[in-house]
């Protein structure tokens, strides 16, 4: 996903495209690789006139929010008030700037 959201890859690509970045790999592992990214919604998926051609559904910053919401919500489930303690005792133990940033980054 790094050389998608990098722009390293053109956009439609092909699995071709990957492998010029990933030579040592066989192309049934990297085609394998880039359906499952596309099952999970990080990729799409259109036929094209030889192969399927892919693209990002978003970019790493809104993939990171995504994922983060998520892990949140599951985080919550799994610990509810007890995890939130322990989280909030490791929130005392941030610097200033951490502190900014995280502010930063909830907005």
């Amino acid at each position: 996903m790094r050389a998608v959201w990098t722009r390293a890859l053109p956009e439609p690509f092909v699995v071709r495209d990957v492998l010029t970045f990933t030579p040592e790999l066989a192309y049934t592992t990297v085609m394998t690789t880039v359906r499952r990214l596309a099952d999970k919604g990080l990729l799409t998926a259109d036929a094209g006139r030889r192969a399927h051609e892919y693209r990002a559904t978003s970019d790493a910053r809104q993939f990171l929010a995504q994922a983060s919401e998520r892990e949140a919500t599951q985080f919550l489930t799994r610990y509810g008030e007890a995890g939130l303690a322990a989280f909030a005792t490791r929130l005392s133990e941030l610097t200033p700037e951490q502190r900014r940033r995280l502010e930063d980054l909830a907005q």
